[in-house]
């Protein structure tokens, strides 16, 4: 693994994405709590003060004339966590970050030093998430680690160590940030850069940095709902006059009568169709647009409008464009799989101007569990239909 020179500059930048969490994106009520376990594993590499250890060791009057580290190895985390909103999860697990050595050569008195550290611990972090789009998120963490750091020292020559196995056990902080993709809402993975405040065992604080790749599996997440469907108005029939009987003289046919076109307009809720905060149709939103496309076979259409509408939460711009992106699936959908005219459909984005619910009905603007199954019918997709059988 190569050293971090960017470190610090990178970690206030993962930390700030915890000051970020008001920016709150279209919540869905599809995967927001959930409990997750997963493994990671990558590189590590210490930036302990060798030369510090040897002085601490060896005692004052000893000169140093070379020093060889072995500062690179490979570190490993078992972890679970519970995420509590898309924003916020709390995480503990075990973690270990290899073994360390080096060499210092010495000549007054003549001979050497050789050290190896080994280390590990347990860890409770608290885990900020900012969502880039539906799938990428930047994350930011820091919390507590309690580890443990066993060293061994050999000497060679006129050198005697004053303790030649140490072991420590110390409470401090860890610290990082990183990015996280769902492969789909039941898989994700993780890429994180962390420093770990580690003591070296004879007194010393020092860190360890790792960069790692892990697996997260969450556990619990619950289906969509059915759709649910607005009944269609009646439909409006112009009435005409009757037909006078024929006269005994040939007269010109009556006028064509006109006839006014049918308009019909479906709601499917936004979970029967999607995943959580995605734009793409599951199997059971196509099997729901397979039946209405059915319902809708023999109808002459003038006219099909497609608009996908969210609740409040979230910011307005976030919302506008998930419910274009929405409604534009489920256009796509009706052209290729419905054999509708594409010339003769529209699809738009409404975001939240257009509510079913009233604001006294549904009180506040924290995504709570109860708010956002009470905003539950503003997240929908409306199609309507004008056309004459």
């Amino acid at each position: 693994m190569t050293s971090f020179p960017t470190l610090r500059l990178a970690t206030l930048a993962g930390l700030g994405s915890l000051a970020c969490l008001p920016v709150l994106a279209q919540t869905d009520t599809y995967a927001d709590h959930y409990g997750y376990g997963g493994v990671s594993a990558g590189g590590s590499r210490s930036h302990f003060d060798e030369q510090r250890v040897t002085n601490t060791l060896l005692g004052p009057g000893v000169t140093t004339t070379a020093i060889g580290a072995d500062k690179k190895d490979t570190a490993v985390k078992l972890f679970g966590g519970y995420q509590f909103n898309r924003h916020f999860a709390l995480e503990g697990g075990y973690f270990n970050l290899g073994r360390f050595g080096y060499t210092a050569t010495t000549s007054v008195p003549l001979g050497t030093l050789s050290g190896k550290a080994r280390l590990q611990g347990i860890n409770m972090d608290a885990v900020g998430l900012l969502p880039l789009s539906t799938s990428w998120s930047l994350l930011g963490r820091v919390g507590v680690q309690y580890a443990q750091t066993r060293d061994s020292f050999t000497t060679t020559g006129a050198l005697v160590a004053t303790d030649p196995n140490v072991k420590k056990n110390k409470t401090n902080v860890k610290y990082g940030f990183g990015l996280q993709y769902a492969i789909t809402p039941n898989v994700l993975v993780r890429t994180e850069l962390e420093r770990y405040r580690i003591n070296d065992a004879v007194g010393n604080n020092d860190n360890v940095n790792t960069l790692t790749v892990g697996l997260i599996i969450p556990f619990g997440r619950g289906s969509a709902p059915a759709p649910r469907a607005v009944p269609a108005p009646e439909p409006v029939v112009m009435m005409q006059e009757p037909t006078p009987p024929p006269a005994v003289v040939a007269v010109a046919p009556p006028p064509p009568v006109a006839v006014v076109p049918e308009r019909r307009r479906v709601s499917f809720s936004a979970e029967s169709l999607y995943s959580f905060d995605q734009a793409a149709l599951r199997p059971e939103g196509k099997t729901a647009l397979d039946g209405f496309a059915k319902e809708l076979a023999g109808t002459r259409f003038d006219m099909i409008n497609v608009e996908g509408h969210t609740d409040r939460l979230g910011t307005p711009a976030y919302n506008q464009r998930l419910s274009l992106q929405r409604a534009d699936a489920v256009k796509s959908y009706l052209v290729s799989n419905g054999q509708v005219d594409a010339a003769k459909i529209t699809a738009v984005g409404k975001g939240e101007t257009t509510p079913v619910t009233k604001p006294e009905d549904c009180k506040g603007n924290k995504a709570t569990k109860a708010l956002i199954a009470c905003l539950q019918p503003d997240r929908r997709v409306d199609i309507e239909v004008v056309g004459t059988r």
